[in-house]
């Protein structure tokens, strides 16, 4: 086996992506906890609540691709 550096960079990236997708189990899971209705906040409206939705689970989708494509596609 060769003594290559690329390995122990993939192994942080697929470490990374592990946690990545272990952090959007934890958006599901938690999910009307963190994005439902907040009482001390009466005047916000449900288009607020779904574009922070948006905005979260389109930095979540990004993150897994990027860790993903460094952990599956570095060699």
């Amino acid at each position: 086996m060769e003594n290559d550096p690329g390995h122990i960079i993939q192994i942080v990236f697929f470490a990374i992506f592990i946690g990545t997708l272990l952090l959007g189990g934890y958006l599901i899971a938690n999910f009307n906890r963190f994005f439902g209705p907040d009482p001390n906040i009466p005047s916000e409206t449900a288009s607020g609540r779904a574009y922070t939705k948006v905005q979260i689970i389109t930095v979540w989708l990004h993150a897994v691709a990027i860790t993903g494509a460094l952990a599956f596609l570095l060699h």
